[in-house]
Parts: structure tokens; sequence; C-alpha cells
């Protein structure tokens, strides 16, 4: 063999023995996108992912109720969470098992993300992606988790292993920026009737609890949304603002929920960057035109991981600013807890498809009500007072890794004391909760008698914390029916508070 034959060679043996990236495919890809990825084989995928970069590593954050392993992919340069100069961003897909192009599109993203030309992106950012946080569900193609929960109406209360996982997870880490990745049906019959549905291939929303800070919110809403909508448009994706609602001349229209029990508000609430990304579903809620659908849910995720690589110094500025305040003990004195979502005046255009016509189209939605104004409002106290003997407030405080200890009553120290005068109920996007009456007393704390646990509002949660304990809260925990008995007409409330 020549010199010149063994040179032209080697390249042919480099490339043979080689698999680049683009080279592997999906489960679904496999399939031709006629089956979605199972839990086998997503867990099989992610490891051929980490095997092919030195980008990545695996890192599991718990385990479902019947025990499938919850994992996120790492991206890092400089292995994950050790450089403090890098912004920390988590993307999680599938908390609802009935929504699989989140999944699908988490399993095409990482494939993307290991692309050379995809690496500059690490010099900022540490990046983690959760493709499934509901395997179980998933399994059978059902929202809910085995223990037929919603994971996503599960991050106040806590009582699901997977929603403790990314919890666990998110407080390990500290991320700045999160997007929770959904989808939505616009298949129901009442928008049938209607004539016409909602088609937008993807929708994206952002943080709207009012105690959410507003610079973080504003910068959402007016920097990056607008970016997000660019990056899809400019690659053939029709997207829009993610507002649930009926179809217009039946009901309102809204820019989501501000309950801080979903995955967005929850971490939202905390001084994060928090996105939800809500993908079209397919018309059996399965895998019609799934192709197109994952394909959709990547490019939402792969243009935040854009943004936010081109505005890092700003985003940290801001969150990093937010947080201290609340850790500090500085953050905004007033917290609301009891809101309503109104209208301005505002016309919504929304983007359909008509039954009629079979073309897109257009309608106006005139009862659109796109700003949450405060009903009740509170002052933030110094902490709460938790009855070392009331287990259940213990247990669940220990659930979100809240700052506490025991407490030593000081001289200074005021106790603020709730008695339940009455309950009433009050309407909460749709839904009737109770809206109790108290009135309350005050007293020094070298008068208490007992022995309680100190949970300051000087930490990151401590928003959270207040949102949680307040009685009259519409988003507290004595909305759900395992608290409720806190609630008892005559009596005091057993949490106390340190003015």
């Amino acid at each position: 063999m020549t010199p010149r034959q063994i040179l032209l060679l080697i390249p042919a043996m480099f490339f043979s023995a080689v698999v680049f990236p683009q080279e592997i495919l999906t489960p679904a890809e496999k399939l031709n996108f006629e089956q979605v990825s199972s839990y086998t084989d997503l867990s099989a995928y992610i490891r051929q992912i980490d095997a092919q970069s030195d980008l990545v590593s695996i890192e599991k954050t718990g385990s479902s109720v019947k025990g499938r392993e919850i994992n996120a992919l790492l991206f890092s340069t400089s292995g994950f969470g050790r450089d403090a100069g890098k912004i920390r961003v988590l993307i999680f897909a599938q908390q609802h098992g009935n929504e699989q192009s989140g999944k699908e599109g988490a399993l095409l993203l990482a494939r993307e993300l290991i692309r050379p030309e995809n690496r500059y992106l690490f010099d900022r950012i540490d990046f983690a992606l959760i493709p499934q946080i509901n395997p179980d569900g998933s399994e059978v193609n059902k929202r809910r988790n085995a223990n037929d929960a919603d994971l996503n109406r599960n991050h106040l209360i806590l009582t699901e292993p997977e929603t403790m996982a990314l919890h666990n997870f998110f407080d390990k880490y500290r991320f700045e920026v999160t997007m929770d990745v959904h989808e939505y049906s616009p298949f129901g019959d009442d928008w049938v009737t209607a004539g016409f549905r909602k088609n937008s291939e993807v929708t994206l929303g952002t943080t709207t609890n009012l105690n959410v800070p507003e610079k973080i919110r504003m910068f959402s809403q007016n920097k990056a949304l607008p970016f997000l909508f660019n990056f899809l448009g400019n690659r053939n994706f029709s997207c829009f603002t993610y507002c649930p609602g009926d179809p217009p001349g039946n009901g309102y229209i809204r820019h989501s929920t501000f309950d801080i029990n979903d995955g967005r508000q929850s971490f939202g609430i905390q001084s994060t960057l928090s996105f939800i990304q809500e993908g079209m579903n397919g018309k059996d809620d399965y895998t019609d035109n799934l192709k197109k659908r994952a394909q959709g849910q990547m490019t939402g995720m792969r243009g935040l991981l854009e943004f936010v690589f081109l505005n890092k110094k700003e985003v940290i500025k801001i969150t990093g600013r937010e947080r201290q305040l609340l850790m500090s003990g500085k953050a905004n004195p007033v917290i609301s807890v009891q809101s309503e979502h109104i209208g301005n005046g505002q016309v919504l255009n929304l983007p359909v498809f008509s039954y009629k016509t079979g073309m897109d189209s257009m309608v106006k939605a005139t009862d659109y009500r796109p700003v949450v104004s405060s009903l009740k409002d509170v002052v933030r106290p110094t902490g709460y007072l938790i009855p070392d003997k009331l287990y259940e407030i213990m247990e669940w405080a220990g659930r979100h890794n809240f700052e506490m200890r025991e407490y030593l009553p000081g001289r200074a120290d005021v106790i603020q004391e709730y008695t339940i005068l009455k309950t009433d109920s009050i309407d909460f996007e749709g839904d009737i909760v109770l809206n109790p009456f108290v009135e309350i007393r005050e007293y020094p704390a070298v008068q208490l008698a007992g022995k309680y646990v100190f949970i300051p509002t000087a930490q990151i949660k401590g928003t959270l914390i207040a949102l949680g304990l307040e009685p009259a809260s519409m988003l507290g925990l004595v909305t759900y029916k395992r608290y409720r008995h806190l609630l008892k007409i005559g009596e005091v409330y057993p949490i106390l508070r340190i003015k």
C-alpha cells in the first residue's frame, strides 16, 4: 500500500469508528414517531447521550411511586454547579403522563446540545434537563401519577415522590432559570360548538403571582417572551401567549394561574426566572402529529437556552438581587394572599383554526383578563411559630427544606395570634376555596406557653412560607382537605406569627 493510499484510508477508518451525535436516533424516531419513547428505551437513550459527550453526566433526582428512576441530564464544561460564574438553567417535562411531546422534545434537545456547534452555550450555562417527571403516568398515557395525584397541583403540599424529587434537586443547585414543559388540548366539545379552536403549535407563559418580584415578572414578559416568540416564529412554528380559558363568548380568558402549587409559580416565588411552555397536543392525546409536536417543544427549549446565553449577566443580576432581599428579610413587606384576574379594556386577538372554513383565522376575545389584582394583603412577619406537636406542619416544612430552629423567645418579640371568627368561601379561578375571617391579637413573647419551632421568612422560600401558612391565603395549606382542621371557628389558629 502506498503512502497516499494509507493517508486516504485514515479518514475512512476514523469516520467508520466514530458515531456522531446527529446519527443517534431517539426511541420515537426509531419508530417513525408512531409510538412514544418507553421508560426503558428513554433510560437507554440518555445513557447513550452520556457516553457520546464529555459535556454530559446523569444524576438521579429520585424515583416515582412505582420505583422508576427520575434522571437529570447535566450539561457542563466545568463540572456541574462548580463554577459560580455560570448561570444555572433547569428544564423539566412530562409532569402529566398524557402530554408526551415534552419528553420527546427533551430527547431531541439532548442530542442537539452535544453537537460541537452548540458547545458555546456551556461557556456561560450549566444546564439540567429532566425529560420525564412522571414515568408511571407516561407508561399508561395517563395524566396523573400512580397515586392518582396531579403532580402539577402538588408543588405546595409536596406529598408525591416525583415533586419532592424535583424540589430537592432545585434546592441543591438553586437554578436561576426554569421551564416547565406541558401540552394543551384545544379539541374539546365546547370549542367544536363554538366553531373554532386554538391553533398555536407552541404557547409560552411566565410568572403571574403578584408576590414574584415585579422586576422578574416584567423582564420575563417584556424581554424573554418576545425573544422566544421570534425564535420559534423564525423556525416556522406558530406560537402565542399561554392563555387558558373558555371560547370567546362562553367565559373569560386569562394568563394562566397565579397559584404557587404548579411547577412554574413554585419556583418563580423563589425569585426565579420561570416559564411554562405548552405545545398543542394531538387529537388522540397520544401520537397524532408527534414528530412536529416534539420538534416545536425542542425549539422552544432551545430558544430559552439561547436567550439565557445572550442575557446571562442581566438575569443573574435581577434574580441575585431579589434573592438577596428575600434572604436578608428586606423583600417587599406586603404579601398578597388573595387575588383575582381582571380586565383592563384590552381585546385579545386569538389565533384559531376555523372548523367552518378549514383555515386559520382570528377571533376577538372581549372578556380578556390579563391583569392579576390583589384582593387582600398581609404584612410579611419576621417568621412563624409552629407548635412542636403539630406534626403535619413540621413534616410539610421538612419536605420543603425550610430553614427552621427551636424558638427561644426574645425580649422584643411580639407574638401575633389569629382567632377564626367565621369561614366563608371565595371564587378562585372557577373553584370555591375557604375564606376565613380573623381577628389578630398581639402580646409579648415572654407570655408564650409551650414549645414552638421558628420558621423565619428571611430565606429564599420566605414568600412561599407566608402564602402557605396564612389562614386567609387562597393559595394556602388550609385550602387542602388534609389541613382544613387547622381552621376551627371560635378558636385560635395554631400557627403564630412573630411581628
